[in-house]
């Protein structure tokens, strides 16, 4: 597997990490004492920051305006940018 590929597919699994994320943070707006939700909300949150301080240690900063810091030299005007392919 080549590090693009690698790339992607550590991308990927972070937007899945996050989706869910946001799905739990949904349904505990409207269901804040479900005390399941909360823990495998608390469990993806845990997992999507260590995905992303993965993927920033590679690759570069995923978000930028204070969001990821940045190794020098300035790293968010380097491409391929997260959205971008190689």
């Amino acid at each position: 597997m080549g590090k693009s590929s690698n790339r992607r597919n550590l991308l990927r699994k972070i937007q899945e990490v996050e989706f869910a994320c946001v799905e739990l943070n949904l349904f505990l707006d409207t269901h804040p004492d479900n005390e399941q939700a909360l823990c495998d909300y608390n469990r993806y949150t845990e997992e999507l920051m260590n995905l992303k301080n993965m993927y920033e240690a590679k690759y570069g900063p995923l978000t930028h305006f204070g969001g990821s810091p940045s190794r020098f030299p300035w790293q968010w005007i380097e491409s391929p940018w997260p959205w971008e392919e190689d």
